[in-house]
């Protein structure tokens, strides 16, 4: 079983802050605290304190859902830290992102003109053309059938023709799913039509937005603004919308993401949900952040990603897989960190 690597969404966006502002968190917890809240043992916290990544465990809301999470200590303060990700940095040398772009007010279909499927991948546009309830798209109702009204006229129509329409095709569907998404937050994200059914991205975010009960202790407003979305935004705290074009099991898709951040003098903190991927998984939800911890820096970050693949028979095989897969690649993204940050190599902590 393939577990898709890309809903790892780039870690850690504000584990710092560079600026002194009031902290958006009612009790400002201190790194003891926060790593008893995270799951993060005891027996765990000398091997942070050695430079060692630990993993902990996440709860998962169904059988569908992947969820784990690791964390390490930094030698360095947030200034440094977040200087580092001011810079794009954490984003360099993931092959897998096609094209990106950042999404505004104004945004229109132009705005994923990125977004394309290429000659070579003329099978995949026809295949989308083309496109059944299932799982080889994540399209809802409404967009199927707006599929089949262009079928009558593209049967004589030649490549250039057929590539044309499915990338305009794709397009106005992002900027659909964006538009209600900013009306009606997790209420405007419409489902995936299945064979006999319908996977449900809106209830997975909004389970995984419930669940997260480690960071929504200290920042309450924030949980409830990310629940209840489009809500306005406690003070502090900013939003980004992004879309990504990224390969995922050896195909492209798109990818809508929004994240939000929030700064203080205490640390920060980024939340980030993936409400639409075009095929593979159904949604993703990242919380990650960074606390000062003696001279250092706490680090940790958690992912929920639901995807078809793991449920049915041989889930608890698969989650175990899947899990694991998961932890690698974010181990990875943690050692490449210490390794810009011009550090030791971060071991991994041996597991009890």
């Amino acid at each position: 079983m393939r577990i898709d690597k890309s809903s790892l969404p780039a870690i850690l966006l504000v584990a710092a802050a560079l600026v002194c502002q009031p902290t958006l968190a009612q009790d400002a917890p201190s790194p003891q605290q926060a790593l008893q809240n995270f799951g993060i043992s005891a027996a765990q916290i000398p091997q942070l304190e050695r430079g060692e990544i630990v993993g902990y465990d996440v709860s998962e809301t169904s059988q569908k859902e992947l969820a784990i999470g690791v964390a390490m200590i930094l030698p360095v303060g947030l200034p440094q830290l977040a200087d580092y990700i001011k810079k794009g940095k954490l984003n360099a040398g993931e092959s897998d992102i096609v094209a990106t772009g950042m999404l505004d007010n104004n945004a229109s279909v132009d705005s994923f003109k990125k977004f394309a499927f290429t000659e070579k991948q003329l099978d995949e546009a026809k295949a989308f053309l083309e496109a059944e309830p299932g799982d080889e798209f994540n399209l809802s109702k409404a967009e199927l059938d707006s599929l089949k009204s262009l079928q009558a006229g593209l049967e004589d129509a030649d490549n250039k023709t057929i590539l044309k329409t499915a990338n305009q095709k794709y397009r106005e569907f992002l900027l659909q799913r964006l538009q209600a998404y900013k009306k009606s937050g997790l209420a405007g994200i419409a489902p995936y039509s299945r064979d006999g059914g319908t996977a449900d991205p809106a209830a997975e975010l909004r389970n995984d937005a419930v669940n997260s009960k480690a960071w929504a202790r200290y920042f309450p407003e924030l949980q409830q603004a990310w629940l209840n979305y489009p809500a306005v935004l406690p003070a502090n705290a900013s939003e980004q919308f992004l879309w990504l074009n990224r390969r995922v099991e050896d195909r492209p898709t798109a990818v809508l993401n929004h994240r939000v951040i929030a700064i203080g003098e205490t640390g920060g903190i980024v939340v980030s949900r993936q409400f639409y991927v075009g095929h593979s998984y159904n949604s993703s939800h990242v919380v990650a952040g960074g606390l000062p911890y003696k001279d250092g820096t706490l680090v940790f970050y958690s992912i929920r990603s639901s995807t078809d693949q793991v449920a049915g028979m041989g889930s608890s095989l698969k989650h175990s897989i899947g899990r694991e897969q998961m932890k690698k690649e974010m181990i990875k993204r943690l050692q490449r960190l210490n390794k810009d940050m011009k550090l030791k190599p971060a071991p991994v902590a041996a597991e009890e």
